[in-house]
C-alpha cells in the first residue's frame, strides 16, 4: 500500500494539482489586494463613498448601533444586507480580473501557437527514387 501511495504521489497529476493550489492561494491573495486597495476605492469615489459593508437592519434586539461591527457584538440578530452587496460586488470584481487575465493568457497561448504553425519543419531527407533502389537491389545480387 506504501509503493502504491508513493506511485499515486509521484505521478505529474498530483504535483501539478499541488502546485496549482499553491499558486491559485497567492494569486487570491493579490486579486483580493487588487479588489480591496485599488477596485473599491475607486468604486467609493464614484458612488459618493458609499459604504455597503455598514448597512444592516436590527431584527431583534436594541436599535441605535453606529456599526455592524457594534451590533454583532452586542449580540443583536442582525440583517447584514449591506455585507452581503459588498460580497456580491467583490465577486464580480474578482470574476471580471480573473476573466482580463484568463483572456490574456490564452492570447499569449494563441500567438505562441500560430508562431509554431508559421514556422517552416525541416525537410525530410530525401528517399531514394524506384529506380535507384531496384539497381541497389541488382548489384547486391551480383555480388
Amino acid at each position: 500500500m506504501l509503493k502504491e501511495f508513493k506511485d499515486f504521489i509521484a505521478r505529474g497529476n498530483v504535483m501539478d494539482m499541488a502546485v496549482g493550489i499553491i499558486v491559485g492561494a497567492a494569486f487570491t491573495a493579490i486579486v483580493k489586494s487588487m479588489v480591496d486597495d485599488l477596485i473599491n476605492p475607486i468604486i467609493g469615489l464614484i458612488i459618493g463613498g458609499i459604504d455597503f459593508s455598514n448597512m444592516f437592519v436590527v431584527l431583534k434586539g436594541e436599535g441605535g448601533y453606529a456599526s455592524l461591527a457594534e451590533a454583532r457584538e452586542a449580540g443583536a440578530a442582525v440583517f447584514a444586507y449591506g455585507s452581503f452587496i459588498m460580497a456580491g460586488l467583490n465577486f464580480l470584481i474578482i470574476a471580471f480580473v480573473v476573466f482580463m487575465l484568463v483572456r490574456y493568457v490564452n492570447k499569449v497561448k494563441e500567438a505562441a501557437i500560430r508562431k509554431e504553425a508559421a514556422a517552416p519543419e525541416p525537410e525530410a531527407p530525401k528517399a531514394p527514387t524506384q529506380e535507384e533502389l531496384l539497381a541497389e537491389i541488382r548489384d547486391l545480387l551480383k555480388k
